[in-house]
C-alpha cells in the first residue's frame, strides 16, 4: 500500500466487513485522513508511538478539540494500527480535555405545540410528531418502513437502532391517526417517508432542515435541534412519573446512566425541593 488512497479503501472494507454502521465509517475516516495530513511526508504505517503520541497532543493543545473528539480519534487510530497494521497501540500519559457535562436544554409542551402547528404540510408535521411521541434519533425516523408501523399493537419497530440494536417504542394515536391522514396522501411504497428520489428514504439533513424551519416560524429562540424532540419526550415521561427504566428501553440506552441525565432537568424532580429560604422567612 503505497498511497494514503489505498489506505483509505482498505480501511472502509475492514470496516464494513466487521459490521460498522456508515457513519462511524465516514467518522474513521476523517480521523485517519488527519492523521495522514499531519504525518507527510511520511505514510501512517510508518509511524511510532510517541509520533502518534505527539499527534494526539498536538490535536488536544493546539487544535483544541473536545473530550468525545479525540475518544473518537484514538478509537480510530486503536483500529487502525491493531486491526489493519497488528501492531501494538498503546499511548501513556496523555492528558485528555475533561469530558463536558451539560445538560439538554428541554422544549416545553406549549412551544412543542407551536413546532407543530407551525408545519403545514402533513408529511413534515408527522415526522416531527412521531420524533417527539416515540423518542426517536433523527436516524431511526428517516429509515422507518412502512411495515415498522404496527397500528394494531400501537408500538413501532427500531430496526437496527445504535449499537445495531433492535427495540419497540409506542405509537400515540394522534399520531397514528396523523399517519393514516398522510398514508392517505402520499401511499410510500417501501419507507415510511421516501425522499425526492424514487425508492430512497427521507434525507437526514432534510429532516433536520424541516425542524430549524418550524423553529424558526415558530419563534422558538431556544438553542435547540430536532434531537430535542428525542430530550422532551424522555423528560416529559419522567415527569409524569413513569419508570427511569421503561424510559430507558424506549430511547434504546444501554446503560441507565445515559437516561439519568433527564433526572437534572426534570422540572417535577427540581420542584419537589425547597430551597432553605422557606424556613427562613417562614419558620414553622
Amino acid at each position: 500500500m503505497n498511497t494514503t488512497t489505498g489506505l483509505y479503501e482498505t480501511l472502509q472494507q475492514e470496516m464494513r466487513l466487521r459490521n460498522y454502521s456508515p457513519k462511524t465509517i465516514k467518522a474513521y475516516r476523517t480521523c485517519i485522513h488527519n492523521l495522514a495530513n499531519y504525518a507527510k511526508p511520511k505514510h501512517p504505517r510508518d509511524l511510532a508511538n510517541n509520533e502518534i503520541h505527539d499527534f494526539l497532543v498536538h490535536l488536544i493543545e493546539k487544535q483544541r478539540l473536545s473530550s468525545g473528539t479525540i475518544n473518537q480519534m484514538i478509537n480510530a487510530l486503536r483500529f487502525l494500527y491493531v486491526e489493519l497494521y497488528k501492531r501494538p497501540f498503546v499511548i501513556k500519559d496523555l492528558k485528555r480535555p475533561r469530558k463536558e457535562h451539560k445538560l439538554p436544554v428541554i422544549l416545553t409542551e406549549l412551544e412543542l405545540r407551536r413546532i407543530f402547528e407551525a408545519l403545514g404540510n402533513i408529511k413534515h408535521r408527522v415526522m416531527m410528531m412521531l420524533v417527539y411521541s416515540a423518542g426517536l434519533r433523527v436516524g431511526e425516523l428517516v429509515h422507518l418502513k412502512v411495515e415498522d408501523i404496527d397500528s394494531e399493537r400501537k408500538m413501532i419497530h427500531i430496526r437496527g437502532g445504535k449499537g445495531k440494536k433492535d427495540r419497540y417504542t409506542i405509537l400515540a394515536d394522534v399520531v397514528l391517526n396523523g399517519l393514516r391522514e398522510y398514508w392517505k396522501a402520499y401511499k410510500p411504497k417501501r419507507w415510511l417517508f421516501e425522499g425526492q428520489v424514487t425508492d430512497k428514504p427521507y434525507s437526514l439533513r432534510s429532516a433536520q432542515q424541516v425542524f430549524e424551519q418550524a423553529k424558526k416560524k415558530a419563534r422558538i429562540k431556544k438553542q435547540v435541534s430536532i434531537h430535542s424532540l428525542r430530550h422532551a419526550f424522555a423528560t416529559h415521561l419522567l415527569e409524569q412519573g413513569t419508570d427511569i427504566r421503561f424510559i430507558q428501553e424506549l430511547l434504546g440506552h444501554s446503560s441507565i446512566r445515559t437516561t439519568e441525565i433527564y433526572t437534572h432537568v426534570s422540572k417535577q424532580t427540581i420542584a419537589a425541593i425547597k430551597s432553605p429560604i422557606e424556613q427562613v422567612m417562614h419558620p414553622k
